[in-house]
């Protein structure tokens, strides 16, 4: 293997959106650094199952079930 071909791999502070702070290794910043997250698994609808809702612009949802009724959609 070549030398010097991989980034470092150190030990980071991740900062949650409830200000909970976790250790993490990561390629990102230095040694130490803290990443602050917009978004982490305690607050994103993908982890949570939170309240997405659909909106129907144009009627398109209506007329998708409508035309695909009868296969239980």
């Amino acid at each position: 293997m070549k030398a010097d071909t991989h980034p470092d791999y150190h030990i980071i502070n991740v900062k949650m959106t409830d200000g909970t702070v976790v250790q993490m290794k990561s390629t990102w910043g230095n040694e130490g650094d803290q990443l602050a997250l917009d978004i982490d698994p305690s607050a994103h609808p993908a982890w949570t199952g939170g309240g997405t809702k659909l909106l129907d612009t144009g009627g398109r949802v209506s007329k998708f079930k409508n035309k695909y009724a009868g296969l239980g959609f």
